[in-house]
């Protein structure tokens, strides 16, 4: 795993864990990481990096719509 050192306004200095938690939610968001890649950079479980989600405003069912409705109209 590679190492980025992030300068964040000193106002988020205590708070550093949500802020990780944060990058790594919506990397997993963005399809750039697995569930199992962004807890691991959280520091968490799968389930519960999963849990915290809703909290980041990020669904764990991380498939578009229109494809659901095509996958459905295959069906």
């Amino acid at each position: 795993m590679t190492t980025i050192t992030l300068q964040v306004p000193d106002s988020l200095g205590e708070h550093e864990h949500d802020t990780v938690r944060f990058i790594a939610a919506k990397l997993f968001e963005s399809g750039k990481l697995s569930l199992g890649q962004a807890a691991a950079m959280a520091g968490l479980s799968k389930r519960t990096f999963s849990e915290l989600l809703t909290d980041y405003g990020v669904s764990l069912l991380n498939y578009p719509a229109s494809e659901m409705l095509s996958d459905a109209e295959k069906i």
